[in-house]
């Protein structure tokens, strides 16, 4: 019974082993397929035939990100391909491994059948157990034929379930080896691709290049309106913090009341320093007071820093990214982004990145704007020619705010920022991409 356990242990760990690799190859695919679609799926959206400088800047932004989306997936192929040799070289491992155990195995039973063989009469097997000395010995002996038979059909079991294992390992071995010639090809593929994308980048570049005055001028005035619309989010803002401060007050007011009235008269004084060490720790505790509800979203939050959704729906490409960075090929071209910018297809819609509440809902240059604050977090979406929200309404994660505006050029760029208390962040870190 120890021995039919063991097997059948081994046979589970076996099994399970050539289900991960499967799984494995399986999880890759899938990574990789849903980038491949967001690559197919950016590569409808519309660029400008437009020769002016403004068309060409939003096709270089659109371009570049394709550049970039399309370089992440050749990387994705690339640690692909080496997972699955890593993989290749363990099942070579455990193929030889499985073969010599399938040898030792097949010795072992040939042993034991030749045995039987030369031992295979009843007649001979009664005579070996009468032929004992005492009956300890004959018990003995019947119990030596009854255990060698069965040790002898236990082998049969096992040559034939390690045969099983070999072939399963030899099969699980094949598709790996073919998933990586197939990954192979689909890497020359995509860098092909990539090149001729990168050739008409640099064709582009140089038509830019002859327009530096223009592109100054473009930029200046993207800056202006830019800088315009930070000040009004960051007095809105403003409003949200003083806001919260107000209802952390508020709670630190009526928890203190509540000591006092437990406490009783004779502790008031108690009760008073009581109440106003909770205050001093609410201030210490963060510099945007919240009260307990917002600390709870706040936190709930965080931890889906890296998993929160991408604010637009449909095919995207990032067409602008955070903070302060050169546009690589055209010379003094420097970029301020306070958050992301995200192209879509037109007729895309604006969405909630997480629960939250609507704090604010503004226009500016005839677009119209929308702040969800998260507890002491606060998502901004910008410029959308409509929304479905208002000031106060309660919304769930990836419930539509409103649709993305679509300009002159065809271009539907939603520009989105992350906000916890004044601290301006990086939103690319916090959504899944």
């Amino acid at each position: 019974m120890k021995r039919l356990w063991v097997i059948l242990l081994v046979c589970i760990c076996v099994l399970g082993g050539e289900a991960q690799t499967t799984r494995k190859i399986r999880q890759l695919e899938k990574q990789r397929n849903e980038l491949r679609r967001q690559i197919t799926e950016s590569e409808t959206l519309l660029r400008s035939t437009k020769k002016d400088v403004k068309s060409q800047l939003d096709n270089l932004a659109l371009l570049s990100g394709q550049i970039e989306e399309r370089r992440k997936y050749v990387q994705a192929i690339e640690s692909d391909v080496k997972s699955i040799q890593l993989e290749i070289d363990r099942l070579r491992a455990e193929l030889s491994r499985l073969e010599k155990d399938l040898e030792d195995k097949r010795l072992k039973y040939e042993h034991s059948v030749r045995y039987l063989y030369r031992n295979k009469t009843i007649q001979e097997k009664l005579m070996f157990i009468f032929s004992a000395e005492n009956l300890s010995q004959m018990y003995r002996r019947m119990r030596y034929v009854r255990e060698y038979a069965d040790y002898q059909r236990i082998q049969g079991m096992q040559v034939q379930r390690k045969q099983k294992q070999v072939a399963d390992k030899k099969n699980a071995l094949t598709a790996s080896r073919q998933a990586k010639e197939d990954l192979l090809k689909q890497g020359e593929s995509e860098k092909h691709k990539l090149e001729v994308q990168e050739q008409e980048r640099k064709t582009l570049l140089q038509g830019l290049q002859k327009k530096q005055k223009s592109i100054q001028a473009e930029l200046n005035r993207k800056r202006r309106s830019a800088n315009k619309l930070n000040a009004q989010i960051d007095r809105l803002v403003e409003i949200e913090i003083e806001k919260a401060r107000k209802r952390a007050a508020e709670e630190a007011r009526k928890k203190a009341e509540e000591v006092k009235k437990r406490e009783g008269a004779a502790k008031e004084g108690t009760a008073s320093a009581s109440g106003k060490g909770s205050s001093e720790k609410l201030a210490k505790m963060d510099a945007y007071k919240v009260d307990s509800e917002d600390r709870r979203l706040s936190g709930v939050f965080e931890r889906n820093k890296g998993i929160l959704p991408v604010p637009i729906t449909g095919p995207y490409v990032v067409v602008g990214h955070y903070g302060r960075y050169e546009v690589k090929g055209l010379r003094n071209v420097r970029l301020d982004n306070k958050g992301m910018d995200i192209k879509g297809r037109p007729g895309a819609y604006a969405r909630s990145i997480f629960d939250g509440e609507v704090s604010a809902v503004f226009q500016y240059n005839g677009l119209t704007n929308v702040l969800v604050r998260h507890g002491s977090y606060i998502s901004v979406y910008c410029n959308l020619s409509s929304v479905r929200v208002k000031k106060g309404s309660l919304v769930k994660t990836k419930d539509i705010l409103g649709e993305v505006n679509t300009d002159s050029d065809g271009n539907t760029v939603l520009h989105f920022q992350l906000r916890k208390e004044t601290a301006k962040l990086n939103p690319e870190l916090w959504i899944a991409r």
